[in-house]
């Protein structure tokens, strides 16, 4: 129960200023309640913000650079006040802006390429623009129709984040906002504008240009209309993009970029942004991704060329670590490249797979398991190539892996040899004067041998296969048999019941337990954190801001 106290005003602030003869915008927009006023739509305040002239300074305030002597409300204050009112979504003040084509002219002068698009402003600007896309989808639609230069104007400023929001809510390309408009949008298939983005690749070398352009066209692999989905799935701008992704002078963050816009298109539902998030290992390994034949042979026509860069890597570059040094580090292009075949196996196109064996890729990969034994990123994409070849039905798929990449003879060395290798041959090498530690690759070679042995009882050559070999039968009985026994966290006790492998699975603990974590969305995210300085290296002057850092990624094992 409320109490009224006399002494005590319930005026707003807001409503003094209205009782006023003569009041200015400046007024309202300094006073802290005004947003609340809007969104309890207080008709005298909605009234005056309606007018014209108010809503043209409004959208001054968001689109215009304050000047250089303006005050801190004008600077800061002001632009921000401004957004909220419109994005309160009161209908009369977004009609009174949306209708009138000299106001929209302002409102999208920010694009101009001789406006200066400060990133707050850019800020502003998107949500005001969404807004209207959310409310006002039709008359904003029919006016960018109306001026089409908007969408070149939007992916020239791509790079920066918020216009690419824009930009991608606009091309239809988020989560079928505007599938009761499509009609309104069918004007969008007509143009270029995926030829747009995509040529973006090669006319900057600003990595952030090229990431946001690739977050673009992964939206649109996910949720764009049909039409431009069918567009970007063409083996004709398939292409297009493997030809920048190729191009030897493009910086690396073109090849990086482009892979992930091949790997959307392969798989839509993986996440491929720098997003930190739980990746459920149960739901999508083993899973059969289900893409175009076009675009798998689309793909297939530069997988040679691709391949060739498995190979390529500066032996000048060398990187100091913990346990030794790395020369030449894997790299973020390999790395990437792995990436990229990893869910190209899990496409099962048998082209794919013939061509893969033809080119010898899947040797050099299973070569890299072994040569970087500390990258934990690698390891988790070639052990699902590994697992792919082993679930496929291609009998010559698995024979090749088996009997041409010397699977069970590497895992059986590497076993055998379980501390790292000091050949200057390699390119993971020990730390000179120290005892070589123990390969950090244990884990997932476990998993492996596990999956063979799995894989076995259900395929009679590789049962027939594993069966002929007399050392792998012994390392199995002595060696993995035991280590699968002691790594049984069921069997623990460890202060815990012994009967834990008894209980429900309706915990959370139980749930963590089918969770893995998707490395690479891992890895981009520790991109990330060096692009912005939050990890930085005083030693390392190639770790300040560049987001083109061709290293190894270091993480420690546990088992």
């Amino acid at each position: 129960m409320f109490w009224r106290m006399t002494g005590l005003s319930t005026t707003s602030p807001v409503e003094t200023i209205l009782d006023k003869e003569n009041y200015t915008l400046e007024e309202l927009l300094d006073e802290d309640e005004i947003i609340q006023e809007c969104k309890a739509l207080n008709n005298r305040l909605i009234n005056f913000l309606r007018e014209r002239t108010q809503v043209e300074q409004l959208v001054r305030y968001i689109v215009e650079e304050p000047p250089e002597d303006a005050e801190k409300g004008r600077t800061f204050k002001f632009p921000f006040i401004a957004c909220e009112i419109f994005t309160c979504e009161v209908d009369i003040i977004l009609k009174a802006l949306v209708e009138d084509d000299e106001l929209m002219n302002l409102l999208f002068s920010f694009l101009d390429p001789e406006h200066p698009h400060s990133t707050l402003l850019a800020g502003y600007f998107s949500k005001v623009v969404v807004c209207l896309l959310l409310r006002k989808t039709v008359p904003l639609m029919n006016y960018i129709q109306a001026h089409k230069d908007i969408i070149q104007k939007l992916v020239d400023l791509i790079g920066i984040t918020s216009i690419m929001e824009v930009l991608i809510r606009l091309i239809g390309a988020d989560e079928h906002l505007y599938t009761s408009y499509l009609e309104s949008m069918q004007w969008l298939e007509d143009i270029d504008v995926l030829e747009m983005i995509v040529d973006k690749f090669s006319s900057t070398d600003c990595p952030e240009v090229h990431a946001n352009a690739a977050e673009a066209l992964c939206a649109i692999t996910r949720y764009a209309p049909p039409g431009l989905t069918a567009k970007i799935s063409s083996p004709s701008f398939i292409s297009r993009l493997f030809r920048h992704a190729l191009e030897e002078s493009r910086p690396k963050s073109v090849l990086v970029n482009s892979l992930s816009v091949c790997i959307s298109l392969l798989d839509p539902k993986r996440q491929t942004s720098g997003t930190f998030y739980i990746y459920n290992r149960q739901s999508t390994h083993g899973s059969v991704v289900t893409a175009k034949p076009e675009t798998v042979e689309g793909m297939l026509e530069s997988l040679g060329s691709l391949l060739k860069l498995l190979d390529v890597s500066s032996e000048e570059n060398v990187l100091f670590t913990t346990y030794g040094q790395l020369k030449p580090p894997l790299g973020k292009n390999r790395l990437k490249i792995i990436e990229f075949i990893s869910v190209l196996m899990t496409v099962s196109s048998e082209a794919a797979e013939k061509e893969l064996i033809r080119l010898g890729a899947l040797k050099r990969i299973l070569e890299l398991f072994f040569e970087y034994p500390y990258n934990n990123f690698v390891h988790h994409h070639i052990e699902h190539i590994i697992d792919s070849c082993l679930e496929s039905k291609n009998t010559s798929l698995i024979q090749h892996i088996l009997e041409a990449c010397h699977l069970v003879r590497k895992i059986l060395d590497a076993e055998k040899n379980c501390a790292l290798n000091s050949d200057p041959k390699n390119p993971t090498l020990p730390a000179e004067g120290r005892t070589p530690p123990r390969i950090g690759n244990i884990g997932h070679m476990t998993r492996i041998a596990n999956k063979l042995i799995e894989q076995g009882a259900n395929n009679s050559y590789i049962e027939s296969y594993l069966q002929g070999d007399s050392e792998w039968v012994e390392w199995h009985t002595d060696v993995l048999t035991k280590r699968n026994t002691l790594e049984n966290v069921y069997q623990w006790a460890c202060g815990r019941p012994t009967t834990l492998h008894d209980r429900g699975r309706d915990s959370d603990d139980d749930d963590y337990q089918d969770r893995d974590y998707d490395v690479a969305a891992l890895a981009n995210n520790l991109s990330q954190a060096f692009r912005y300085g939050i990890y930085e290296n005083d030693d390392n002057d190639e770790a300040h801001g560049s987001l083109d850092r061709d290293d190894e990624v270091c993480v420690i094992k546990f088992y």
